[in-house]
């Protein structure tokens, strides 16, 4: 078994569903007492978010190369950044390090594969929804991503931020979230990328009519199908 190193703590709420999903999956796969080998190191995310209100990502990405530098030089593996938005800084992260990144996006394309969908909806933070590093990721694939329009990319980047990254679950939330997923399908999407760590706290499998893409649940499965190195 090969150690996960885990960037995590964006916030420190998806981080623990990280930590909860490895562990269950590494046990179902091998059962008995096994748990995952891994390693976890949590920044502040107060910090990472004021660069990234500032625009300010090279920062951003020194904070999360240093952390996964040390990460290494504990023993992991591989890394994993829990957080989908920071993948902005993925090539600053890889530049401090000589052990793989296992990428959220690239994780996410090779489930989507395995289906039939060929156009997406994706909700996440504005950088996510708004920026190229996360959707021409998902799009070289051959895969459409259609996001909301800029109204609704606002307060569901508010949500986010003042809502699930804080722990506070509102209904009023869960329903505007699935008014915009249903705008999404009524636009053509196929299949919704819940391209926020944060949001699969909020929105379920029942709130959609088709198929959401749970990224934290994706990239924690694939980081356990690279630590166990199975087929």
């Amino acid at each position: 078994m090969k150690t996960i190193g885990l960037i995590g703590g964006m916030s420190w709420e998806s981080t623990v569903t990280y930590y909860r999903i490895i562990n269950e999956e590494v046990k179902k796969r091998l059962g008995g007492l096994h748990s995952a080998k891994c390693l976890l190191y949590s920044v502040d995310f107060d910090e990472i978010e004021r660069y990234q209100k500032e625009g300010d990502w090279e920062n951003a990405g020194h904070v999360l190369g240093e952390a996964a530098a040390s990460v290494e030089k504990a023993g992991a593996d591989f890394i994993i950044i829990c957080t989908n938005t920071m993948h902005k800084v993925n090539e600053d992260i890889e530049a401090k390090i000589s052990i793989p990144v296992l990428h959220i996006a690239d994780a996410t394309v090779k489930q989507i594969q395995r289906t039939n969908v060929k156009t997406v909806g994706l909700l996440g933070t504005k950088y996510t929804m708004e920026q190229d590093f996360y959707k021409s990721r998902i799009e070289s694939a051959g895969i459409q991503v259609i996001v909301p329009d800029e109204d609704e990319r606002e307060k569901v980047n508010n949500v986010i931020f003042d809502e699930l990254c804080l722990g506070y679950i509102q209904q009023e939330s869960r329903e505007y979230f699935k008014q915009v997923i249903q705008k999404l399908v009524d636009s053509g999407a196929e299949g919704i990328i819940l391209g926020c760590t944060e949001i699969e706290l909020l929105v379920k499998p029942d709130d959609s009519i088709v198929p959401l893409f749970d990224t934290t649940s994706i990239h924690a499965k694939e980081s356990v199908h690279m630590a166990l190195n199975t087929n």
